[in-house]
C-alpha cells in the first residue's frame, strides 16, 4: 500500500532553521530564568536612583515592589516572545512564507536590541542562533520548498 501526501517534505535547511529557532527560544527562556536572580541588583539600582534624585525618594517597600514588577514585566515579555517564536517556527517548518518574514523582522529587532544595549552571554548566543536560523531559512532549498508549498496551497 502506497500512501502519498500532497505536502512536500521540508528540506534539511528548513528543518535546521526550525531547530535553530527552538534553541533560540530555549535560550531566551533560560535568560528569563536568570532574570530571577537579578532582583537584588534591580533593587540596588532603584535605591541608587532614588538617593540621587532630589524629587523622588522611594521607601524600601516601594523599591522591593518596583524590583518585583520589573522582573515580572521582563519575564512576561520573554515568555510572550518565546510563544511567538514557537508558533512562527512551526509555521516556518510548514512552509509558510509569512512566518519567515515575521521571524526575519523579530530577529532583526533582536539584533538591534543587542547592539543598542549590553547583553548577557545568553543574549548573544540566542541572537547568534536566530541569525543562523534566519540565514538557513533563506537558502535556495528553503526557498524552493516554500514556493512549492505556496503553489500546492493555491492549486
Amino acid at each position: 500500500m502506497d500512501i502519498r501526501t500532497d505536502h512536500p517534505t521540508p528540506p534539511g535547511t528548513l528543518v535546521a532553521a526550525f531547530f535553530g529557532y527552538l534553541v533560540s527560544t530555549i535560550s531566551a527562556l533560560v535568560g528569563a530564568g536568570l532574570l530571577l536572580g537579578y532582583r537584588d541588583e534591580l533593587a540596588q539600582a532603584l535605591r541608587t536612583a532614588s538617593a540621587g534624585s532630589s524629587s523622588a525618594h522611594l521607601t524600601e517597600d516601594q523599591i522591593q515592589r518596583s524590583a518585583t514588577f520589573g522582573q515580572a514585566v521582563g519575564i512576561g515579555v520573554l515568555v510572550v516572545l518565546a510563544v511567538l517564536y514557537l508558533f512562527l517556527s512551526f509555521r516556518l517548518k510548514a512552509g509558510r512564507n509569512r512566518a519567515r518574514i515575521v521571524l526575519t523582522i523579530v530577529t532583526l529587532l533582536q539584533v538591534a536590541s543587542l547592539v543598542a544595549t549590553s547583553g548577557t552571554a545568553v543574549n548573544y548566543v540566542s541572537t547568534a542562533v536566530s541569525v543562523l536560523a534566519l540565514v538557513l531559512s533563506y537558502l535556495p532549498a528553503s526557498n524552493t520548498y516554500i514556493a512549492r508549498v505556496k503553489h500546492a496551497r493555491a492549486g
